[in-house]
């Protein structure tokens, strides 16, 4: 049979081969056999089904408190506290996630039940619960707890304009759970999801982290803002927790049919560097639809690309978490510090962008 003229410059070549190149992030060991992407699938499904049974992500030097912020909404912070936490639950570490969003959405990703009048966050921040009293244990994996949020925590922000030390609420109620915990039952990670602003949940979301994770969707108007981010960041370390640092990015919603998404990747790499986890979180529907169920896309789809992808990606933060050393009081040392994120002018970073895509079309 005669191939359609132009056909060959197009990609339009065996289906099969088309869909085994869109698994190669996912190849199997030499010798192995997968000649379908059913079986691809099943793989990837063994690999965090039977996560218990395979080496344990390594435990961090220290205890990390990450804060996932992005004044953007629609990024993937919800997504990658969820499915991040999930991740390293199941290979071993113990993770606590503090939903500090008013939505409620990490609550709902975890099974965990925040309608009102439930203890939550908010009777942590405002009232005089404690945070051990308002944690709850998740579906997801026994190593996993999650701290709720209520609507009630949207008039937080109201609330706590005349307390005291209004910013440091979270981090004294963060320290006061630590420390009352034996030392065998304190999470390695405590994963904190800021709601889309920078007011003043997020604020003390920052002053209660030594760490930042950004997550940037691989689109364009996902850096605009970024350096307003950053400049927050940096104000909150003069003013107010010199500690905290930009440790980590992950991109997140990668499309690779697009060029635009690749360029977004690059700009991103290009300027931080080794911040950037390897890792990418494709664009999924199977992450899309997993909260629905009331799960992450972990534990509801395992074969997933989405779920794979988030796997690694929780890998590698052990990895670097395993390398960390103890922080010593009032001066910590300098190579235990995660390497800091250089200033963003985001208005030239969007400008390479669009350019580019200018010349792409």
């Amino acid at each position: 049979m005669e191939p359609v003229p132009g056909e060959e410059d197009f990609g339009m070549t065996d289906p099969g081969e088309r869909l085994r190149s869109s698994l190669a992030a996912d190849l199997p060991p030499a010798g192995a056999e997968f000649d379908s992407p059913i079986a691809m699938e099943a793989m990837r499904a063994t690999r965090v089904l039977h996560a218990g049974e395979q080496d344990p992500f390594p435990p961090p030097g220290r205890i990390r408190v990450l804060t996932i912020a992005n004044q953007k909404g629609g990024v993937g912070k919800t997504t990658s506290t969820v499915n991040l936490g999930v991740a390293l639950s199941l290979f071993g570490l113990r993770v606590l996630v503090i939903d500090l969003d008013p939505q409620g959405n990490a609550s709902t990703a975890l099974g965990v039940e925040h309608v009102v009048g439930t203890p939550s966050v908010y009777d942590a921040l405002v009232g005089e619960a404690t945070l051990g009293e308002v944690t709850h244990p998740t579906t997801a994996s026994p190593n996993l707890r999650c701290v709720p949020a209520t609507i009630d925590l949207a008039g937080a922000e109201i609330e706590l304009v005349s307390v005291v030390a209004r910013e440091h609420r979270l981090r004294r109620a963060i320290e006061a759970h630590l420390h009352a915990l034996p030392a065998d039952e304190r999470p390695h990670y405590v994963l904190i999801d800021c709601p889309p602003s920078l007011g003043l949940l997020t604020l003390n979301a920052l002053v209660a982290g030594d760490e930042v994770l950004i997550p940037i969707q691989c689109e364009y108007y996902a850096l605009e803002g970024l350096g307003q981010l950053l400049s927050n960041i940096e104000l909150v370390r003069a003013h107010l927790n010199p500690g905290i640092t930009v440790s980590t990015i992950l991109l997140t919603m990668h499309d690779g049919r697009t060029k635009l998404a690749d360029q977004v990747a690059d700009e991103v790499r290009n300027h931080f560097g080794e911040l950037v986890l390897s890792t990418v979180i494709p664009r999924n529907v199977r992450v899309s639809e997993a909260p629905g169920y009331g799960q992450s896309v972990l534990t509801y789809d395992p074969g997933s690309r989405g779920s794979t992808s988030y796997v690694e990606a929780a890998r590698e933060l052990a990895v670097r978490g395993a390398a960390l050393q103890p922080l010593v009081p009032a001066q910590p040392s300098p190579a235990a510090a995660p390497p800091a994120a250089p200033p963003l002018n985001a208005l030239v970073l969007g400008q390479s962008v669009a350019t580019r895509t200018q010349e792409d079309s």
